[in-house]
């Protein structure tokens, strides 16, 4: 069992929990070797006996430990010690994108659009390595103090070539995707589904299905169409939500097919999102049945016209054919001269052999000789092409055809080639034209700022991509500009949105610091001032200071501490600042010094919140206690512990814990008392007690001089304490 202060690996000192999982705990911890802190996951102990948990947790640190990517939390050590099983993981200060989601009530949209972007480069990361995430949702996304995107617990993940992933998939039923929620087959699209509800809960502060119990939010996944987020916030744009609906479709094979996909797009609508770009295929809609238009009979018209006029040709000849051998039929009928005998054995067809009913059905049935020829020709090319499939297999086996193989005898898959793009000469022109001519390319821009005197301000210097190459679409290409030789002029973002702000900023090569202040006509979320000033000029990489508003003074109320206190001191404290006292719970925590006082609270310290708003806490119980039991049977008092003790007496029989509970009592006059089993003792010693009466029976005494003196039987009451250690 893990205890804080414990060391295990030899190296890794459990300083205190900081999270829990469904299989697993979270705790920080001191890795003594290389002086740093670090995150220990622990398996708990009650599924640690547990084969199949035991599998699934060695399964997580196998996917996990092959994983490094910046959006990625990173795994440095995997151990078993004493039926203890961990995995050591990088420690990431911050918060969730649950919690953080929860703070600002909802995101902006490029601030939503900026993280889904982090996000998606970790999955891409996995997916490349054939690892599916499966439980992608805001509690396994972490958002560090330095503003980094970290995607963790890969706690389902399993090898993309499995195939055997059905109902064990455990991820959170409200960002679970519909092949998930079937519980067959899933793949890298089902963290698409889950990316875009996490995109959906971070522009709209909710989840698109909600219901009272799993299986009908599992239904609605299913079933119901997905709202859409402008519902909720209309000035969300156009494109943002086609790329919610592309990655929520139903059907896979509608959303998008890789995460590379997702990201152009999304990098895309940071540039252009207004723009209705988005793509969602619908292949039902495709292949079903539809109602010929007068353009596609046209079409058809035109491509068959020379067909058409040679038939058209032959059929008139025919006719003329017909009326002649008809007339000629005619005149033959008029003569009975038999035909001779010889004539029948080879038999000389002339005009004279057709009969005209036969020339009237052909006619009628023009229509079926034609599809009759194009029955037979598409037999014919049926036939050629099987015939070549034949021929390639009996090649291929017998060594004569060789196609794609590598040099030791395994064949390579052909994988399709993307449509390539040539490279325009971007090198001495502005940057805002050269964005826009690029993402005409289907090519992504990126921007990096470097002083010079060669090139006037906002000029391309460079680029990662020359003018001539042929690269694929969707391609970042890096582009080198100028920031003149005096520094780069500091963006205006006073008025802005904080991810606005930090776009603006960042994109020109500035770090920025964000401070809070208020200010009753800057609305909440918007700047109110910066350091430097807009306009002014700073060197390339200089720390640009933002005052982020949060209204009006008096708006909201600032969230007391109460961590520490007692249930009635933090319900005055949350009173007396305009709150209320929500749900107390009563739980246990590790630290013992907090036992009956607040251990936590339901809005961070500090955080500013509405009137009136109920603040939930936690009251501690204490560190969890281990508890034992009592299994043994109870043999009566002891020669050594009462010698006047006979058996058959009737004795009372009690057990008693140290801590004054009594666990058992019985009264008896036959031992010994069979085996008991009682447990959830909260101490480990105890006694028993036993209370009965001695009682002598009257006796006569001869005396001396011949007289009987009768002594009277005695009775005396008993008590006798037995030590008993518990298990």
């Amino acid at each position: 069992m893990i205890k804080i202060g414990m060391m295990i690996g030899d190296r890794y000192e459990i300083l205190e929990k900081i999270g829990t999982g469904g299989m697993s705990d979270v705790y920080k911890a001191k890795d003594h070797k290389l002086n740093r802190f670090v995150a220990v996951k622990v398996l708990k102990q009650e599924f640690s006996e547990n084969a199949n948990f035991v599998s699934k947790f060695r399964i997580e640190a196998q996917a996990a430990a092959g994983l490094t990517h910046p959006n990625i939390v990173n795994v440095y050590d995997v151990g078993e010690e004493e039926g203890i099983y961990y995995i050591v993981m990088e420690l990431v200060e911050g918060i969730t994108l649950k919690k953080y989601i929860e703070k600002k009530a909802r995101l902006s949209v490029k601030e939503a659009i900026s993280i889904a972007i982090q996000v998606s480069m970790g999955i891409e990361a996995a997916h490349n390595n054939h690892i599916i995430h499966r439980d992608i949702k805001p509690q396994n996304i972490i958002i560090s103090k330095e503003g980094k995107v970290k995607v963790t617990d890969f706690g389902i993940a399993k090898a993309a070539t499995s195939n055997t992933i059905t109902s064990n998939v455990m991820g959170s039923v409200h960002y679970t995707s519909p092949e998930q929620a079937r519980g067959g087959y899933s793949d890298e699209k089902s963290d698409i589904y889950s990316l875009g509800i996490t995109m959906f809960e971070m522009l709209t502060g909710r989840v698109p299905f909600n219901g009272e119990t799993t299986v009908a939010i599992a239904i609605k996944h299913i079933q119901e169409e997905m709202p859409s987020p402008r519902d909720y916030v209309p000035e969300i744009p156009v494109s943002v939500e086609q790329i919610v609906f592309k990655c929520c479709q139903k059907s896979p094979d509608r959303r998008y097919q890789s995460m590379g996909e997702l990201i152009v797009d999304l990098k895309r609508s940071l540039m252009n999102p207004d723009e209705d770009f988005v793509q969602i295929a619908d292949p039902d809609k495709e292949a079903s049945t539809r109602m010929i238009t007068d353009k596609d009979i046209s079409q058809i018209k035109k491509q068959s016209e020379r067909r058409d006029s040679m038939e058209e040709a032959m059929h008139l000849r025919k006719e003329k054919d017909v009326k002649k051998a008809v007339k000629k039929k005619k005149v033959k009928k008029k003569s009975s001269a038999p035909v001779p005998k010889e004539t029948s054995k080879k038999k000389v067809y002339t005009e004279e052999d057709y009969e005209e009913d036969d020339y009237k059905d052909d006619e009628e049935a023009g229509y079926d000789s034609k599809m009759e020829r194009v029955t037979t020709v598409l037999a014919v090319v049926a036939a050629v092409v099987i015939g070549c499939i034949v021929l390639f297999l009996v090649g291929r086996a017998f060594g004569i055809f060789r196609f794609g193989s590598s040099g030791n005898g395994e064949e390579t898959e052909i994988s399709e080639e993307k449509q390539q793009v040539e490279m325009i000469e971007v090198v001495g022109k502005n940057i805002d034209d050269v964005k826009v001519a690029l993402l005409k390319l289907n090519l992504t821009p990126e921007i990096e700022y470097k002083e010079s005197t060669e090139y006037k301000q906002g000029i391309v210097m460079d680029s990662s991509v020359k003018k001539g190459e042929m690269v694929d679409t969707g391609t970042n290409v890096v582009l080198t500009v100028s920031a003149g030789s005096e520094g780069i002029e500091v963006p205006k973002v006073i008025g802005l949105t904080e991810a606005e702000a930090v776009s603006n900023l960042e994109q020109k090569g500035f770090n920025v610091n964000k401070t809070e202040g208020f200010d009753q006509y800057i609305k909440e979320g918007s700047i109110i001032s910066q350091s430097p000033e807009g306009g002014s000029k700073a060197a390339s990489g200089a720390t640009v200071t933002i005052c982020i508003s949060k209204g009006a003074e008096n708006a909201k109320i600032k969230v007391p501490d109460v961590m520490g206190k007692g249930e009635e001191e933090a319900m005055s404290l949350l009173v007396e600042a305009g709150l209320q006292l929500g749900t107390v719970t009563e739980v246990n925590n590790e630290d013992p010094a907090l036992a009956g006082l607040v251990c936590y609270q339901s809005y961070s310290v500090g955080a500013y919140v509405e009137p009136g708003t109920a603040v939930d806490i936690h009251i501690s119980l204490g560190p969890t206690q281990a508890t034992y039991r009592f299994s043994d049977s109870i043999t009566p008092p002891t020669q050594e512990e009462d010698p006047n003790y006979k058996v058959g007496t009737m004795v009372t029989v009690t057990l008693m814990a140290d801590d004054g509970t009594q666990l058992m009592s019985t009264q008896t006059s036959s031992f010994p008392i069979a085996a008991q089993n009682i447990t959830g003792i909260q101490t480990d010693t105890g006694y028993i007690l036993f209370q009965y009466q001695n009682t002598t029976e009257a006796t006569n005494v001869t005396n001396e001089d011949g007289t009987v003196t009768t002594i009277e039987g005695t009775t005396e009451n008993k008590e006798i304490h037995r030590p008993v250690t518990f298990i």
